[in-house]
């Protein structure tokens, strides 16, 4: 994740490589693997899904990637469960208990739909180290990390109104809840910023407690294709998987998109690489990456991590060569963010 300018990346590109090489789930999105070195870690780590899933080239990817390098640096034992769609609390926790009671030890919670099955599961297994991504669950055997989403939606936020040529840029969310409108205040702030007057047009594919808007490309398209029929030619997406359609939709109309979580210019389709402008970025897999050798390494910490621009957390990448002469402004927005200059609204 992460990259060209305004935040070097180099290590997050590596890992996600890794991760499109390393071994994928079976039919039914499950997998697991053991090291035949005979290591003699008793360390075993798991991960659990979020809905889209290892493939959905965006946040659980990029969860998949630190996961992955993690498991070969170490020799770890590991697997991995997936989300189904329609899922309940219910359904979360039977996952976190089969990968407990299978023995793994060290366990990644992938998104904030798992705060309840973690509250509910973590304390019946004490010896066991817990992960959650994007939601902060309080327990001693519980490692929370956060994101300052609304920082690198800012910079993406100038980067689309400093491209747009209608004056109006859109932003399509998966579901809408306050994570992804953390992620729409800071764009439709870093927008204004740049250009100020710029019309910032919303959606998004569904409401709580229906989250398929993270796994649902065809919504994604039919949301994103609405925005730009309305006069936005350039969008941000942060909708998982669903993003997938939105850069469809602006093929389809030769217009302009922004991914986001991870550089998703690097594995999207040829037919749509030429839309897209760049992504906003979120660290992800070092964060998975972090908390599995901090267990691995005796260091383990509850409690929260929260990483923004200054912890080097989020950034932005841009692609497309034509608009990489914004660059210098928007690593001007991001200084100011980082001295606290500049202070981004993460509510809408």
């Amino acid at each position: 994740m992460r990259y060209p300018r305004g935040m070097k990346f180099a290590a997050m590109a590596a890992v996600l490589a890794m991760a499109l090489t390393a071994c994928g789930g079976s039919d039914d999105g499950d997998s697991a693997s053991s090291d035949s070195s005979g290591s003699a870690s008793t360390l075993k780590i798991g991960l659990a899904y979020d809905i889209g899933g290892r493939g959905d080239k965006s946040f659980n990817d990029a969860a998949a990637a630190g996961f992955d390098k993690a498991a070969k640096e170490f020799k770890l034992e590991n697997k991995e469960l997936a989300a189904k769609a329609d899922e309940v609390d219910a359904d979360k926790e039977a996952r976190l208990k089969e990968l407990a009671d299978a023995g793994y030890n060290t366990i990644v919670a992938v998104g904030f739909a798992y705060a309840n099955a973690l509250k509910t599961v973590a304390p019946d297994y004490p010896d066991t180290k817990f992960q959650i991504i994007d939601s902060e669950v309080p327990g001693d055997n519980i490692s929370s990390y956060t994101f300052k989403e609304n920082e690198s939606a800012y910079l993406v936020g100038a980067l689309a109104a400093l491209s747009s040529k209608t004056g109006t840029v859109g932003f399509v969310g998966g579901v809408n809840n306050p994570l992804i409108q953390k992620f729409e205040a800071g764009f439709k702030a870093g927008a204004t910023a740049a250009k100020p007057g710029v019309k910032v047009l919303s959606t998004y594919i569904s409401q709580p407690p229906d989250f398929s808007g993270f796994a649902a490309p065809d919504k994604g398209k039919v949301a994103a294709t609405g925005l730009y029929e309305r006069g936005a030619d350039v969008i941000y997406a942060a909708a998982g998987l669903s993003n997938n359609g939105v850069f469809e939709a602006a093929a389809a109309a030769k217009k302009w998109a922004i991914g986001t979580d991870s550089d998703q210019f690097q594995t999207a389709a040829a037919a749509v690489k030429p839309y897209i402008i760049g992504s906003a970025l979120k660290g992800v897999d070092t964060a998975v990456y972090d908390f599995i050798k901090a267990v691995e390494g005796d260091s383990f910490k509850s409690g929260t991590t929260a990483l923004g621009l200054k912890e080097n957390g989020v950034g932005y990448v841009i692609n497309n060569e034509q608009f990489k002469t914004y660059a210098t402004q928007i690593d001007k927005f991001k200084a100011d963010i980082v001295s606290g200059k500049t202070t981004v609204p993460d509510k809408l």
